[in-house]
């Protein structure tokens, strides 16, 4: 118990945590602070190419085994069946239309880079060692669950086709991790090295900046949807993370991850996508509510895993390993 309330304090007053929180309630007590979109469009960039970068270049030095095989197709069961069971546990507690509930469910099926970001941070402060391709693992995560979440609203418009297939596959946030990653694995620890200045020494630092944004982006929609969020509604975003990161939690220790890698891929499962699935989701399922699934994932789910969400995951895979 001592040692979980340690990394909830040092989780919750870490310089990335602190300006998220500075951006949520400058946003709701509607503070004029904003970030210019180019310069969060290139932080955005950024981070997902040093992240991805740093992921390959892990990936080149230990090489294809059964342990990555195994992780890569945990991560794509755990994207198809959390946004199953999420829609189910949605459609049960809520009046949501079945359109609503599926792209719900998507988002949860998906992934959260951020999030995945501030768990690699919470394990470093925590000197606690991770398969570094778990970065490969989180960009699988993408896409299953938007094909699941249009199954599930089938009936309602959602149709698979050419330029769905076009929009989840060349996102460019998924074009840009899954980029780097192959280029780290070719150049590997030399090429690494070689932009070391760029790519690991700023990183902590520009990581603030966006989740100012973040906290900025998230408290304008707890700010504007306040309306929409009906109490059934909010207990999912705080209920489902902990169900999502429980199964990821049992995968990881079925094909025994590390405890660092089993908490990842139960962050992983917890958090919620707010950048690839809605822009998917946008040409596939232009009834849905999207300012309601935003405000969820943004406004909910992203807060919860940032302040307790992690220190509980981590807590949790220390047990279960």
């Amino acid at each position: 118990m001592d040692a979980f309330l340690e990394l909830t304090i040092a989780n919750l007053t870490s310089p990335m945590i602190l300006f998220f929180t500075l951006g949520l309630f400058a946003a709701i007590l509607r503070s004029d602070l904003h970030i210019p979109e180019a310069i969060a469009k290139g932080v955005s960039l950024y981070l997902l190419v040093s992240i991805g970068f740093k992921g390959g270049e892990s990936l080149s030095s230990q090489g294809l085994d059964t342990t990555l095989f195994l992780a890569l197709t945990a991560g794509i069961v755990l994207s198809a069946i959390i946004p199953l069971l999420a829609f189910k546990l949605l459609t049960y507690s809520t009046k949501l239309e079945r359109i609503d509930a599926a792209a719900i469910a998507a988002h949860y099926g998906s992934i959260s880079i951020v999030t995945f970001l501030a768990g690699v941070e919470a394990l470093e402060n925590s000197k606690i060692t991770y398969e570094g391709y778990m970065v490969a693992v989180a960009a699988i995560m993408e896409t299953p669950a938007i094909v699941i979440g249009l199954w599930l609203a089938r009936g309602k418009g959602a149709k698979l086709n050419k330029s769905i297939a076009r929009e989840v596959l060349l996102n460019g946030s998924i074009v840009i991790l899954v980029g780097s990653i192959v280029i780290a694995a070719i150049t590997g620890e030399e090429g690494l090295n070689s932009i070391a200045p760029l790519i690991v020494d700023p990183f902590k630092g520009i990581l603030c900046i966006f989740l100012l944004e973040m906290g900025l982006i998230a408290g304008r929609g707890i700010r504007v949807g306040n309306n929409k969020f009906r109490s059934e509604v909010v207990a999912f975003g705080l209920y489902m993370p902990v169900i999502g990161a429980v199964a990821g939690l049992i995968l990881g220790k079925l094909i025994s991850l590390s405890e660092g890698g089993t908490a990842l891929l139960a962050i992983l499962s917890a958090s919620a996508s707010y950048i690839a699935v809605p822009a998917a989701l946008r040409l596939a399922l232009p009834k849905a509510q999207t300012s309601l699934c935003l405000s969820l994932s943004l406004g909910i789910t992203f807060p919860f895993n940032l302040t307790v969400g992690i220190p509980i995951y981590l807590s949790l895979a220390a047990w279960i390993s």
